[in-house]
């Protein structure tokens, strides 16, 4: 009688065996079914597809030019908070920020420059001017007192990779790190203006003087002025590539700006008070009264996206809502090679 017991007990064991591992069979195949279905295939086309909407309708008009220059901050400047409070007990890495600034505007840091983007696009995303400052001297190896350099810069040349290309050349053949804070250029001066820079590489000539007439900016041994405007590229109009307001065919980049207005086609600005942003606004017809403040475009919000944020991720921004963006060449054309992802 135990014998049976025991047998019909294996029996429905083994009964309840075969039912798990055919329900295991079943759950297992499922998800290779769904692996090989077209869905997916089709959302990653969707999204390139999306990616590549924005392209460059307008550019290399003269009043497009987008100047580039290194300022090294003054010592002894009167540095002050964001609410204009003195701000004491600054120290400035002035040896650090001379080494920077003079391998910059080296043959190797020059010839860099001129180098970058060539392999990837076939041109060079930076031009570096034809009177750019040079320096032939020679450049000092990092000690632990000047090793750390800080830099403020706009975010196009952050975004753009310049700056990811040329540091690693500077910094393993003089010992340096460079540490960089990227901001539109108002926001990258103000930074400075409060001790928290060494040098600054920005783009905006009416920004740059201001600093130089208030005492934060002096010139380096061996250069004649604290501006150093050593390379430039060109700003770009960018937009759906139908181009709704016909801007690709403007007489000049200020009448494809009122072609804008007059539609009322979306628009994206950086709206931060950057060397872009500055740029944009003297593009638009004067009557609009635009300036960098908000309340300026509060008639056109349903047009003008005043987004206050940087270079790349308003190209996202404007790729995703179908906008016309004014960008600088290097960080477009960067955004365009990564798929429109802004990293």
């Amino acid at each position: 009688m135990k014998k049976i017991r025991i047998g019909i007990v294996a029996l429905l064991a083994a009964f309840v065996m075969a039912l798990s591992l055919a329900a295991c069979s079943s759950q297992s195949s499922e998800p290779a079914e769904e692996d090989t279905s077209t869905p997916a295939a089709t959302t990653e086309e969707s999204t390139e597809a999306a990616a590549t909407n924005l392209t460059i309708l307008y550019e290399e008009d003269d009043s497009l030019i987008n100047t580039y220059s290194l300022l090294a901050v003054n010592p002894d400047a009167p540095f002050v908070d964001a609410d204009g409070n003195e701000v004491a007990d600054v120290a400035i890495n002035s040896e650090g920020a001379a080494a920077f600034i003079d391998w910059m505007l080296s043959d190797e840091g020059l010839e860099l420059i001129a180098d970058y983007g060539m392999a990837d696009f076939g041109e060079s995303l930076f031009t570096v001017n034809d009177d750019a400052p040079h320096y032939d001297g020679d450049i000092p190896q990092a000690t632990d007192e000047t090793k750390a350099i800080r830099l403020s810069t706009t975010t196009s040349v952050n975004d753009s990779g310049l700056l990811d290309y040329l540091l690693p050349y500077f910094e393993d053949e003089y010992g340096y790190e460079v540490e960089v804070y990227s901001a539109g250029t108002g926001k990258a001066i103000a930074n400075a203006e409060s001790g928290n820079a060494d040098a600054i590489l920005v783009h905006s000539k009416s920004q740059e003087e201001e600093f130089v007439t208030a005492g934060f900016a002096y010139t380096l041994p061996g250069f004649d002025s604290e501006r150093l405007s050593f390379m430039h590229n060109y700003f770009v109009l960018c937009g759906p590539a139908d181009d709704p307001a016909g801007v690709a065919d403007a007489a000049t980049a200020l009448d494809a700006f009122a072609q804008i207005a007059d539609g009322k086609y979306p628009f994206v600005s950086r709206g931060d008070a950057s060397g872009t942003h500055t740029k944009e606004i003297s593009l638009w017809p004067e009557d609009l009264g635009i300036t960098t403040e908000a309340d300026s475009v509060a008639d056109y919000t349903d047009w003008y996206t005043y987004s206050n944020a940087g270079m790349g991720a308003c190209l996202a921004m404007a790729n995703e809502t179908n906008a016309y963006i004014l960008s600088d060449k290097a960080t477009f054309l960067t955004f365009e090679a990564n798929g429109g992802i802004v990293e």
